[in-house]
């Protein structure tokens, strides 16, 4: 048989039966154009986008792409593309079939592809037998990534608005007991605030007030004073800065907590789309002369050891 692959013999071999060769070469040339029209394999036409996410954060070490990757490819979000186009009437799967989820899962997976691609971007792929539906289901994938990217955002913003609203609680409460206990110093031991008290204290100790006041001073009151003072003084200047430190942490608290709620209400989209999808006026699928000509090529070449076995079982023969 090695003889056969000598070029003069092949050539002799291929001249010898070039008939046969041509006959059935042309005859798979026919019946795979036949089985590649449209009466046997439905054309279909390609849609896509390209998109780069936005307005998200990393988790982990995942890119933000990644990300975006994994979202998308989410069952969530095949779930409800497969329900707005009615993907079981469409791709002719009974509802009621046994193995319904896993064979819609299937022909989902076979029409939609998502790939990143070398530039760190998303591509979006549908194949479908109606260019305007492949377009349209493009598009409610980026549409459905959005709103469940906005849905995961909100989730967490909720917390966070739970968060603030505790914190803010808590330090209201402080807030209003020092309030308490400084009012209870001002009521019950005419102690206003620290330098305004020691002021008034030595200005009476002194006899520094001037005017019609200053024969009028009430030594048994200054006494006081300064006893309370000395005794709560202390406690009034730690009462008093606490004060100052906690209004301080809520305003900065107040305001992130409406800020969160502003995130919360906001309809931030989490893609910029690079490349708009469009229905396609050209089938992508079946490539017709490509399926030609690897049937021509493969039935040339099996029909070639087909006729070097007969040649060498005729030698053998011999």
């Amino acid at each position: 048989m090695e003889n056969y692959f000598n070029n003069r013999n092949l050539v002799n071999l291929l001249f010898k039966w070039k008939w046969h060769l041509g006959v059935i070469v042309l005859a798979s040339v026919i019946l795979a154009a036949i089985f590649s029209s449209p009466f046997f394999i439905t054309p279909k036409f390609k849609s896509f986008a390209v998109v780069y996410p936005a307005n998200i954060s990393e988790y982990s070490d995942e890119s933000e792409t990644e990300q975006m990757f994994q979202i998308l490819q989410s069952q969530d979000i095949k779930d409800s593309v497969i329900k707005k186009f009615n993907l079981p009437e469409h791709y002719e799967i009974d509802p009621a079939y046994k193995y319904y989820r896993t064979t819609i899962n299937y022909e989902y997976g076979q029409n939609v592809k998502i790939n990143k691609t070398p530039y760190d971007a998303i591509r979006i792929e549908v194949l479908d037998k109606d260019p305007q539906l492949a377009a349209d289901m493009v598009n409610a994938i980026i549409d459905f990534f959005n709103l469940k990217v906005r849905a995961m955002h909100r989730s967490k913003y909720y917390e966070v608005i739970l968060m603030y609203e505790n914190l803010l609680a808590q330090k209201q409460k402080n807030i209003d007991e020092i309030q308490d206990e400084l009012i209870e110093l001002s009521t019950e031991y005419g102690l206003l605030s620290y330098d305004q008290t020691s002021e008034q204290i030595m200005r009476g100790y002194l006899q520094t007030i001037m005017g019609a006041n200053k024969s009028n001073i009430n030594m048994k009151e200054v006494n006081r004073l300064k006893e309370n003072m000395e005794k709560y003084g202390g406690e009034l200047i730690i009462l008093v800065e606490s004060l100052k430190l906690e209004v301080k942490t809520y305003a900065t608290f107040k305001v992130e907590y409406e800020d969160t709620w502003r995130f919360y209400y906001s309809d931030l989209t989490y893609s910029n789309v690079i490349t708009s999808p469009f229905p396609s006026d050209k089938k992508a699928s079946p490539i017709r002369w490509l399926i030609v000509a690897i049937t021509a090529m493969v039935t040339f070449f099996f029909s070639l050891i087909i006729v070097l076995i007969i040649e060498n079982y005729r030698s053998y023969l011999k």
